[in-house]
């Protein structure tokens, strides 16, 4: 008998890491999410955050052409996550400690899209 190793992502990219790190404090925090926020708002910000992984991951796979498409895509989400996650702290859907923990991740993630893209355009 032999171990398979996992095969190999091709996309660790430090970007799709920290976007997947946010994504499991997301769905770890909806537990602690009333019912009527968790199947509304919250749904939309669950989904909002996939999207921006698979925006992420497509990005790493293209072609140095075609990268700042989904990138630019990427950070328009990414703006709309940070907005829809301050509208929950505002109704007090999510306490404080989390907003902050949460959007300065998003914070992060947002300088390093923007930086890649001025990348390419430099590039």
């Amino acid at each position: 008998m032999f171990l398979l190793s996992p095969p190999p992502t091709g996309f660790d990219v430090p970007l799709v890491h920290k976007i997947c790190e946010v994504y499991k404090k997301i769905y770890l925090l909806s537990a602690k999410i009333p019912k009527k926020d968790r199947f509304g708002i919250y749904v939309k910000i669950e989904n909002i955050c996939l999207e921006i992984i698979n925006l992420a991951i497509l990005a790493s796979l293209e072609n140095k052409i075609n990268k700042l498409s989904p990138l630019n895509s990427a950070r328009i989400k990414i703006e709309i996550l940070k907005r829809l996650f301050r509208i929950t702290n505002e109704l007090n859907i999510i306490e404080t400690k989390h907003y902050i923990d949460i959007e300065l991740s998003l914070q992060e993630i947002s300088k390093m899209t923007n930086g890649w893209i001025k990348y390419l355009n430099n590039h």
